[in-house]
């Protein structure tokens, strides 16, 4: 098959790496891969995995004309087989040229947590959990199958050495180090680093505890503001930020504890790594045999009860600590379910007999469709870029990243669910 990848951006993150992997055990298969997107810092790594690579023209609006134009093209000028997106903005771009003008077969991935009315019913959807696989089946007419986020089980393993990355950030052996791996995001990640940070005060004054960060972005300053007064506090760094890693596989091995979501919390347990997954809304359990069914229905990811304080978590945190046996017994349980149910090959396995589905049974593609799903992401693209809208999404953040900074989290209006995160 000629087969092109488009990930939504090209930014380090999870559900980006997934696409680019499966993108690469495709063309080990022997299948013809490009790999089309929006340049950023990823399009090295799409040059390690040995994969063409296609610029996209960079306009903002979703879904963007010239990307629009510019897949048409490209699928005419390849001939290519099946376009493979990745969430709704890159699905409507090859939906209204390819798809439509020329027939290319399309599938979309959704690894969010929600699945966009605004994506036309004929598309076959390839989703990350079972839950969301059923609330997609209600409005879907084709296929919708599930692929949790798939881990490169030979490249993660648990025979990495960590030793280098405890030395460079000064962390002692006697020191039982906790790391997150994670965009310094708002939306879906603020809440969590918070908690972690204060989880970590709360048990640095019995017990001999380090937390770092790895990632960056628009909420380092007040993670790191967070971060000086909890040092601060106790005289010594407790928690440091890292910055940025394109390849943080040394953090995960240099872990005693790996706190994250989604495939950060995968790829820490793909390298022998205990973990406690961490959502929103003050959402954490340990991944272990008894919260295993529960993982695989609704993702690594959740939502909590929005209780004010770190005490959950940090007794959580403190379980693990005191227990050395139990690490090592969930670290190898961890490792084990990784490559029998989240390995790459596992995953293109499935993957690619997706694809031959779609190839066999062409879809119909109505014009009402296509002006409703028109219709939805032009309302969308006007609340966006609303000045109204993007002064009260400013406030609401600004506020967030204030309650990060200092004092007394999560925010009032997180606790009465009043808070919705911004779109």
């Amino acid at each position: 098959m000629r087969l092109l990848v488009y990930p939504h951006e090209l930014s380090i993150g999870g559900s980006q790496i997934n696409a680019i992997d499966l993108a690469a055990a495709a063309a080990a298969a022997g299948h013809d891969v490009i790999v089309y997107g929006v340049p950023g810092p990823l399009v090295d790594y799409i040059a390690e995995r040995g994969l063409r690579f296609i610029p996209a023209h960079t306009l903002k609006y979703r879904p963007a004309p010239s990307r629009i134009a510019q897949l048409a093209a490209i699928a005419r000028r390849h001939g290519i087989d099946l376009i493979h997106t990745y969430e709704w903005p890159s699905c409507l771009d090859a939906y209204y040229g390819a798809s439509l003008l020329l027939n290319v077969p399309i599938v979309c991935t959704v690894l969010s947590m929600e699945v966009m009315p605004n994506i036309p019913a004929s598309v076959p959807l390839i989703m990350g959990t079972q839950n969301l696989a059923i609330e997609a089946r209600k409005r879907q007419k084709n296929g919708v199958w599930v692929i949790e986020p798939p881990i490169d089980v030979v490249r993660d393993n648990p025979d990495i050495d960590g030793s280098a990355f405890r030395r460079k950030h000064a962390v002692s052996p006697n020191e039982f180090l906790i790391v997150s791996v994670s965009r310094l995001a708002i939306d879906l990640k603020l809440d969590a680093l918070v908690r972690a940070i204060d989880a970590v005060d709360k048990l640095s004054r019995s017990c001999r505890l380090r937390l770092i960060l790895v990632g960056d972005g628009p909420a380092r300053d007040a993670l790191e503001a967070r971060a000086a007064a909890v040092n601060s506090r106790h005289g010594r760094e407790i928690v440091r930020l890292a910055g940025q890693e394109l390849d943080p596989r040394s953090a995960y091995a240099a872990a005693d504890l790996v706190v994250g979501m989604g495939s950060s919390a995968l790829r820490a347990l793909a390298m022998g790594i205990p973990l406690i997954v961490q959502g929103e809304e003050g959402f954490s359990e340990i991944f272990e045999p008894e919260s295993y069914d529960l993982f695989l229905k609704q993702g690594f990811y959740g939502r909590g009860d929005a209780q004010a304080g770190p005490e959950r978590l940090a007794e959580q945190i403190h379980a693990l600590f005191r227990e050395p046996d139990l690490r090592l017994e969930l670290a190898r349980y961890g490792r084990r379910i990784v490559t029998e149910r989240f390995s790459v090959e596992r995953a293109n396995a499935l993957q690619l007999a997706i694809y031959h589905q779609i190839l066999s049974t062409p879809s119909m593609r109505r014009p009402s469709e296509a002006f409703r799903s028109a219709r939805m992401s032009l309302m969308v693209e006007i609340d966006n870029h609303n000045p109204l809208r993007k002064r009260q999404k400013r406030r609401v953040q600004l506020n967030l990243l204030n309650a990060a900074r200092c004092g007394d989290w999560p925010p009032e209006k997180m606790l009465d669910r009043a808070w919705t995160s911004p779109a």
